[in-house]
């Protein structure tokens, strides 16, 4: 069997370390090419002593040199590449066969568009991809014919849920709707009263899965879902309409498929991100990912409830965003990225992030995302925008 190379682009956070952990579950079948980080570089040493990669990539030309010194101590050759063009580098060598795309926010558009674009087998767990520049990324993914195969549980779960027997659309295979579960995330039950005293530990506190800051804050305030619903437009041609959000405290039942028959398809399994990493990384075939299979009689409930959409508006302004096409959903992000980043460093209340979002969405108006260039530059000046509105607010 052919070593499969990989390039995790962010290999540092959660989806970072349950890949390597399946990965080093299968080495007949799997080779670690390169793995990047941002801020931990010391986190990035350890696993390049464990996993040996031909290349490992930090954000700037200081960490590099400390990392190869690092490495030199330890008599590892692996080489070492900084920035922006270091990230695209190695999603787009020749030797890559697959790239894991795990960069929080919109920093992972370039190197993961890369890999796109040089035609290797993607697995997308970098929404933001999509939610920025969705009309883009999917035509690049038609002309390259790159097999693009999503990591977030919940697209996975769609993937996995659909009839791929019949060519055409969605529509053409019978599906009326696709829909999204969520947990509803730790301020599920808490009274709107109690979120303005809400902490940064607080929020980052998820009831089910294990997840970086950012992704937790947006789970907290349902953005993630916002962003989850629009990744979902892009990934499986679908309207808003067509796709639902449902809590399901559990997260049993990852997401489903429901037919014109009657028919409702779902994915369960427990909460592990390691099952639909295994699962793209084997696609078509099955893997032994590490995970506990599902004991039903443990589980013994699935309940389901509406979003509670006056409390958590974030969701909302996901589909409006949506809706208003154009650049709508990069100024949405540019928006939301600063607004988290303002509350996890105590600049701003919890409940003034989606406050954040929405004025920026008001003020910075949307334009045609008919070019890279175009996105690049709501992103930015989304950004501008929601950052102002952030020091009016400051707490």
């Amino acid at each position: 069997m052919k070593l499969k190379r990989v390039t995790l682009l962010g290999a540092t956070g959660s989806i970072g370390s349950s890949a390597l952990d399946v990965i080093a579950r299968h080495p007949e079948r799997y080779e670690v090419f390169a793995l990047t980080a941002h801020r931990q570089t010391d986190v990035l040493f350890g696993l390049c002593k464990r996993h040996l990669p031909r290349f490992a990539v930090v954000r700037d030309a200081a960490s590099a040199t400390r990392l190869r010194e690092q490495l030199k101590q330890a008599s590892i050759a692996t080489e070492v590449l900084h920035g922006s063009e270091g990230l695209e580098a190695v999603a787009e060598m020749a030797e890559v066969d697959c790239v894991l795309a795990a960069i929080v926010g919109a920093a992972g558009l370039m190197p993961t568009l890369a890999a796109v674009k040089a035609g290797k087998q993607v697995l997308l767990a970098n929404k933001e991809s999509l939610v920025m520049a969705g009309q883009l990324f999917m035509a690049e993914v038609q002309r390259s014919g790159t097999v693009l195969l999503p990591i977030d549980s919940e697209h996975n779960a769609i993937y996995q849920s659909i009839t791929r027997h019949v060519p055409g659309t969605l529509s053409d295979c019978g599906v009326r709707k696709i829909i999204l579960t969520a947990s509803g995330g730790p301020f599920r039950n808490t009274p709107t009263q109690d979120l303005a005293a809400v902490t940064p530990e607080q929020a980052c506190a998820h009831p089910n899965w294990s997840m970086g800051r950012k992704i937790s804050v947006d789970s907290a305030t349902l953005m993630n879902k916002g962003l989850e619903v629009i990744e979902a437009r892009w990934l499986f041609d679908l309207p808003p309409d067509k796709i639902d959000v449902v809590v399901h405290p559990q997260s049993v039942i990852h997401s489903m498929v429901e037919y014109i028959d009657g028919s409702t398809l779902a994915q369960l399994g427990n909460p592990d991100m390691r099952t639909p990493i295994a699962y793209a990384l084997a696609y078509p075939e099955r893997i032994d990912a590490g995970v506990k299979p599902l004991d039903l009689f443990e589980v013994a409930q699935l309940t389901f409830e509406q979003p509670d959409r006056a409390r958590f508006p974030s969701l909302d302004l996901a589909y409006a965003a949506l809706r208003s096409g154009g650049t709508a959903s990069t100024i949405l992000n540019a928006a939301n990225e600063v607004a988290v980043e303002a509350f996890l460093s105590g600049k701003l209340m919890f409940l003034n992030i989606a406050d954040v979002i929405a004025e920026t969405l008001q003020k910075a108006g949307s334009v045609s995302a008919d070019s890279l260039e175009a996105v690049l530059d709501a992103d930015r000046h989304g950004r501008a925008v929601a950052s102002d509105i952030v020091n009016r607010h400051s707490c």
